[in-house]
């Protein structure tokens, strides 16, 4: 149909690219164009083109998506990886939008009716104020992830309540998200040269699988802190039920605010993205002063190069305001410059894209439930999250690694094992 919506949009597009569109695209009024083999983009109404309009890329497509003007029919993860596959090429590098190309795009906007005044951004967007990384605003940082609603996070996840990745040592029928999970604890607990008696700081301590799992299957007296107060409620409530309020403390504090005795050990599991670059090195400094001497770190971060340290524009406004994800290199020299020898870098990369997608699973499985909790377009952002997650870890452009830190003596001594005594 040479006057449709679609007839329109897609030859200027691929001018842009200089190529074919690598997936379908169906507009209001039905007409489909592009590959016939491909996932399809599908423009529910003239308002998801003014989002692009005003904020074109990933923003204004992620705006669309989990606004419900925009949506994908066929497999959403194979759409991801043609885009990607265009941009790897270096064909989308080059859509760039210069005086003649915005003047065409106008004309088709105003032909297809689609000016008009800027369409209101989804209510699960974040807006922070205030200074970068203040204790103010990580604390609304904080709060607009993990504070989103602990029966969701329980539905999402296993019952350790993990929410980073896992660790899969096996392919049998069988085994799953929880037993890789508890393998991800054991593995922290042995790195971390756990036994009975020792005092175990958890900075960041999510809903408390690592505290649970080192005070009842190692025996040591820990403490957990985060900024999430329903986090906080939920540790609460399973201390009490595992009977370790006596050996388990959790507070609510930033890491700023410690000023305990120096512990035997130390963990912090995906809590260093949400930190910050210029707040790093004291974060570092404190990690490094909450151990004795010969006392091991284990921290598990995840890792991005230079192009969009912070996640890109669709996770730093939906999912994890201000968080920042460097090269590993960097995050070693942080270690490093505070204090802390390095002895073991552990990458797990693979291992998340095995739990990003057992989460995926389960949101799709329970979909009905999910948008009870949390509302039709709060469950399509998960959507996106986790479909965009699993795919980026998989081709490599995120990456997440366990790295083993020792406090040494004075005199140089790591008290370490000759061997890997947790391989």
């Amino acid at each position: 149909m040479p006057n449709s919506p679609a007839s329109r949009l897609v030859p200027f597009v691929e001018r842009l690219l200089g190529g074919s569109l690598p997936v379908g695209l169906r507009t209001w009024d039905g007409v489909r164009a592009g590959p016939p083999d491909a996932p399809t983009v599908v423009l529910r109404n003239r308002r998801a083109l003014r989002r692009l309009l005003y904020a074109p890329g990933e923003l204004g497509l992620a705006r669309a998506y989990v606004s419900g003007d925009l949506d994908v029919e066929g497999d959403l993860a194979e759409g991801f990886r043609r885009i990607w596959a265009l941009s790897r090429s270096g064909a989308a590098r080059g859509a760039k939008l210069g005086p003649r190309e915005w003047a065409e795009a106008l004309r088709i906007a105003v032909g297809l009716g689609v000016v008009g005044p800027p369409p209101k951004p989804p209510a699960e967007e974040a807006r922070l104020s205030g200074k970068l990384h203040t204790l103010l605003r990580d604390k609304s940082a904080i709060a607009h992830h993990y504070d989103l609603s602990n029966a969701f996070y329980q539905l999402l996840m296993d019952e350790s309540m993990a929410y980073s990745s896992a660790y899969w040592t096996s392919d049998e029928d069988g085994y799953d998200l929880e037993q890789a999970q508890w393998d991800k604890l054991e593995l922290i607990c042995r790195k971390l040269g756990l036994r009975p008696g020792m005092r175990l700081l958890d900075v960041g301590c999510g809903w408390g699988s690592l505290l649970v799992h080192a005070a009842k299957h190692h025996g040591v007296q820990a403490v957990g802190i985060t900024l999430s107060a329903e986090q906080l409620q939920h540790i609460r409530g399973r201390l009490a039920q595992h009977d370790l309020e006596d050996r388990v403390e959790v507070r609510r504090q930033d890491y700023r605010e410690l000023t305990d005795e120096p512990f035997d050990a130390v963990a912090s599991i995906e809590m260093g993205e949400h930190v910050g670059e210029e707040n790093y090195p004291e974060y570092t400094r404190t990690l490094y002063r909450m151990l004795k001497p010969t006392g091991r770190l284990v921290l598990q971060q995840m890792s991005r190069g230079a192009v969009a340290p912070g996640g890109g524009a669709f996770i730093e406004r939906y999912i994890a305001p201000d968080m920042t994800m460097r090269p590993l290199s960097r995050t070693l020299g942080h270690l490093e410059t505070a204090g802390f020898e390095i002895r073991d870098v552990h990458a797990l990369r693979e291992h998340y894209v095995r739990t990003v997608r057992a989460w995926e699973k389960t949101l799709e499985s329970n979909w009905d439930d999910v948008v009870a909790l949390i509302g039709e377009s709060g469950a399509r952002v998960w959507r996106l999250y986790l479909v965009g997650g699993a795919l980026a870890f998989e081709e490599n452009r995120m990456g997440v690694d366990q790295i083993l830190a020792v406090r040494s003596s004075d005199s140089g001594l790591s008290a370490l094992p000759a061997t890997r005594e947790w391989s």
